[in-house]
């Protein structure tokens, strides 16, 4: 509505006049401020709809006025134009003290408003928490959430202390880019309160993973720290169970890609985030278990250096640690190469010379060969990346890309147990096609192997379940899978490397080297001709039988023969394998045939 009638300036809305700015007989300008009027606790500025005279003040401080009174008369007229204080632009540098406190506040987390506990980290050979989240992130891209928080223990300490001291409640995070595509990003800060887990940056995680699922964002997390915080005495509670950042944290799996990384001591609430991660990356130096050493006194189980309380030479046998670094810039350097596979292809790429291939499997059937030769030659140059290289060492899990496109890839080790699938392996190699599943990686299986181990021994490790999660995996896969057999494909073992059976995969193909069978042609052997080979007396002559009957064996089994009764796509040129690859793995991964919406629920930890 028009708040000007007949030369009168009229009230805007109901409130009361606490302050008149003119007198009668003052020139005004178009848009001077008039009068002021309070409403609802709140002032408005009534101003001059044109410049003029003014010809009567009818209202005064301290009186009440309705909507649409008459406050006062300004007759229209030319005056003269003068530049006010009102009228002058804004300062856009000048800082008023309200922002110039918040900008104090936030500056004392900086690390360089705290030298002292900076230069104890540096002394530690480690980088702070802010350091490794920059070298994490793409350049001015992190916006932290939570940085004015401090420990819950203001009835303990003074607030000046704990803002000097306990930064952002001991856990810098936020959202940020990373190689271009936005991802949360969390690092306990170890100089505060030995990163342990405070009540609120408990809630600062179940802020950022809540975020990072409605997004879809990937999530890493930078672990370090003594685990949960028993002295925040602001936050009554009784055990402190409640917290959901577990819960929320350990839902993501399987929806965004999780990356862990451990340097220095990770204890308790803070390695069982770890242990959630789908990738964890861990500096040497680092001590990985679910108690540290207090608790484990506590306990009554020992006294124990930090030092000694899961090192990484127990860790990574063990399968807890995928990717072993020297130190925090390396693992920030993996952790961006990691997610990498997960954020698209690469345009530039080069490969060495395929032809290199042709020999890299020995003439000899039975000569052992590096199996990690093969796929470094078969993959983009320097674009492998290994995990739990130390663990389950008879099958290789590896991400890597061809032509720049991203693959999940599983290899048998022929220099362990000869390529047989034990138990630790065939875990390794369910709970990677797990991860490439989750995430939408084609799976690349190389095959050459004898079969799953048996024996005894074998069975102590309770290889029946743990071999039969392959197949379990494999039959479940929504993303494509294409086989390559570079020489043995034998038994239960290859029909698992095969997701189940060499018809499953969108391409089964072998190598000039490939050999196939029910089981291993030597054991074959001696299981369907005993009779034969127990009637020749002479051990000489037995065994020249025996390697005649291996010989018919392998001219049976050799992948030429498999390919002429279509057991195999077909057997190829070793320097052609990057062509089927990228050919049969071109398309989107095909749909499970379940329910709608429905999905890989979560990637096994194990």
């Amino acid at each position: 509505m028009d708040h000007e009638k007949n030369g009168s300036v009229l009230a805007p809305m109901l409130g009361t006049v606490v302050r008149v700015a003119v007198t009668e007989g003052a020139e005004v300008r178009s848009g001077q401020q008039l009068v002021v009027l309070e409403s609802m606790k709140m002032e408005h500025v009534v101003a001059a709809p044109h410049a003029g005279v003014v010809a009567r003040v009818a209202v005064a401080e301290g009186d009440t006025v309705r909507r649409d009174q008459r406050l006062l008369d300004v007759t229209e007229a030319e005056v003269r134009e003068e530049t006010g204080p009102e009228d002058a632009g804004a300062d856009v540098g000048a800082v008023r003290a309200d922002l110039d406190e918040v900008r104090q506040r936030h500056a004392a987390g900086q690390d360089e408003h705290r030298p002292e506990a900076v230069a104890k980290r540096h002394a530690a050979g480690r980088r702070t928490a802010r350091e490794n989240i920059a070298a994490l992130c793409d350049e001015g891209t992190f916006l932290e959430y939570g940085p004015l928080v401090v420990a819950a223990q203001r009835q303990r300490r003074s607030l000046e202390d704990l803002i000097e001291r306990t930064p952002a409640d001991g856990l810098v995070g936020g959202l940020a880019g990373i190689n271009g595509s936005q991802c949360a990003v969390l690092a306990y800060d170890a100089t505060v309160l030995a990163g342990t887990q405070g009540a609120y940056n408990h809630l600062k995680k179940d802020r950022l993973f809540d975020v990072a699922a409605r997004q879809k964002l990937p999530v890493v997390l930078y672990a370090e720290g003594g685990g949960g915080r028993p002295g925040d005495v602001d936050v009554p509670t009784v055990s402190g169970l409640q917290v959901m950042a577990f819960h929320l944290f350990a839902k993501l799996s399987g929806h965004v890609p999780l990356v862990g990384i451990a340097a220095g001591r990770c204890f308790a609430g803070n390695a069982a985030l770890l242990g959630c991660c789908d990738v964890v990356i861990a500096t040497r130096e680092s001590s990985i278990g679910m108690g540290g050493p207090a608790m484990i006194e506590g306990g009554g189980l020992g006294s124990y250096e930090p030092g000694e309380v899961g090192p990484i030479d127990v860790q990574a046998p063990n399968g807890v640690v995928d990717i072993v670094v020297e130190d925090e810039t390396e693992a920030t350097d993996v952790a961006k190469r990691y997610l990498s596979y997960f954020q698209g292809g690469l345009a530039d790429w080069s490969v060495d010379d395929q032809r290199l291939l042709r020999s890299v499997v020995p003439e000899n059937r039975v000569r052992v060969y590096d199996a990690r030769a093969v796929i470094d030659t078969l993959a983009d140059t320097g674009s492998v990346l290994e995990l739990r290289r130390d663990f389950g060492e008879g099958i290789i899990t590896a991400l890597v890309r061809i032509e720049g496109r991203p693959y999940g890839l599983i290899a048998n080790n022929p220099a362990h147990l000869g390529g047989a699938i034990d138990a630790e392996g065939a875990d390794k190699a369910s709970r990677f096609m797990q991860l490439c599943d989750a995430h939408g990686l084609p799976i690349v299986s190389l095959c050459d192997t004898p079969g799953f181990m048996v024996g005894p021994d074998a069975e102590r490790t309770a290889t029946v379940r743990h071999v039969s999660r392959m197949f379990v995996t494999g039959a479940n896969l929504s993303v494509p899978l294409c086989v390559v057999v570079l020489r043995k494909a034998y038994g239960l073992g290859a029909m698992a490397m095969a997701g189940g059976s060499l018809t499953v995969p969108l391409a089964t193909v072998s190598w000039p080297t490939g050999e196939l069978g029910g089981m291993g042609l030597e054991g074959a052997v001696k299981l369907g001709f005993r009779k034969e080979l127990d009637a020749v007396s002479d051990p000489a002559e037995r065994q020249e039988l025996f390697d005649q009957m291996v010989a018919m064996a392998y001219e049976h089994g050799k992948a030429l023969n498999a390919a002429s009764l279509f057991e195999l796509d077909d057997v190829i040129d070793p320097a052609d394998t990057r062509r089927w690859i990228t050919t049969t793995l071109a398309g989107p991964p095909r749909e499970r045939d379940r329910e709608p919406g429905d999905r890989r629920p979560f990637i096994d930890t194990w």
